[in-house]
């Protein structure tokens, strides 16, 4: 059996979509407690809650989890109210120590997808289980590795799986903790309509604003559900705490959402992915354009220091001469891309007019 051949039921016997929620690090019982809870008085009609137990951080000495003890809280979690539950595990201790708190569903997070010794070491420990396994997309735009991470699961006989859209660590800061990058995960979905993928919202915002936004696009493409970060107190949270919303501010952001066709085949979905693919595109363009222009203005103020003209015209013939040849080469209008460029230059220039001017 491959991955394509793989018929993931599982989530149909869940709620559509289907909702993940809880903190995003447990932190005592009485935070747990409290955040089930509520979750549950407002009747959001979310059957899984979760937590992190354990916490791979950026930086060494922070906070990096409170280990094995917050299983039992996550136990007692699903006994008083009823939640399936779900944590992350990061190796073959953490997936033993899951499995004997019965732990419903295991993911494996994007800084593990990115190494395959640890997806297999995880794979292996995970062999022949029942429970369901998702898989969250690499930190870094690797499509390949992701599949490859679903695969050393199935080649262990696991086959309740899942994916988790989480986006993609860039370099340059946006206005996205994590960038989308719907190109890479809607390419997976193509591939794999079967795997049900869920969004990730929280990771890929890393505030709270536009996490209904997110979710949103998410479902208008077809994806099957979402895990959100949700606290009882999210101003006081030991990790992530502007991403993460109240249980109340979740049930809000569940109850407004529509919910759509998943049939990508159709008219609706697929006119749904390609304006994600060019909104995508189209906030690429502008973060690119507003770093080109940075850089503008470091060179008009070194222009300025050195009593250097603004406009130099062998650098636009090099630019021009360019764009043209990148116009032929990717069969584009070159009319189109000249007037591109000559609206870019322009506006560079009048960046550092400015700089010239004021300063």
């Amino acid at each position: 059996m491959n991955l394509k051949e793989l018929k993931n039921d599982w989530i149909e016997t869940f709620p559509q979509p289907m909702m993940i929620a809880g903190p995003c690090s447990a932190e005592s019982e009485s935070q747990m407690l409290e955040t089930a809870r509520r979750i549950r008085e407002t009747q959001a009609n979310v059957p899984i809650f979760r937590a992190g137990i354990w916490k791979p951080r950026t930086k060494p000495n922070g906070f990096e989890g409170v280990g094995v003890i917050g299983l039992n809280w996550l136990k007692k979690v699903k006994e008083e109210y009823g939640f399936k539950t779900a944590t992350e595990v990061a190796n073959a201790h953490h997936v033993f120590a899951a499995l004997e708190a019965d732990v419903d569903i295991l993911w494996i997070g994007a800084r593990s997808t990115v190494n395959p010794f640890t997806v297999q070491e995880i794979a292996v420990a995970l062999k022949g289980t029942q429970k369901t396994v998702l898989v969250k997309n690499p930190v870094n735009p690797d499509l390949a590795l992701w599949i490859g991470a679903l695969e050393r699961l199935l080649g262990q006989d696991i086959k309740n799986l899942g994916v988790i859209h989480r986006g993609f660590s860039t370099y340059q800061k946006t206005k996205y903790r994590n960038n989308p990058n719907w190109q890479i995960a809607l390419d997976f979905k193509s591939q794999f309509p079967d795997i049900p993928m869920l969004i990730d919202p929280s990771h890929i915002c890393g505030n709270r604003t536009g996490l209904a936004d997110i979710t949103q696009e998410a479902l208008n493409v077809g994806y099957q559900g979402a895990i959100i970060e949700t606290h009882s107190k999210p101003d006081e949270a030991w990790s992530d705490a502007a991403q993460q919303i109240t249980p109340e501010v979740l049930a809000e952001l569940i109850g407004n959402l529509k919910v759509r066709s998943a049939d990508l085949a159709g008219f609706e979905g697929d006119m749904g992915r390609h304006r994600t693919l060019i909104s995508d595109i189209d906030f690429q363009l502008i973060e690119l354009l507003s770093q080109r222009m940075k850089i503008s203005e470091k060179i008009g103020k070194l222009k300025k220091e050195n009593d250097i003209a603004i406009f130099q015209p062998e650098r636009w013939k090099v630019i021009t001469e360019y764009a043209t040849q990148k116009a032929v080469e990717t069969g584009m209008s070159k009319e189109f891309i000249e007037k591109v460029f000559k609206t870019i230059h322009e506006e560079s220039i009048e960046v550092q007019n400015n700089i010239m001017i004021n300063r």
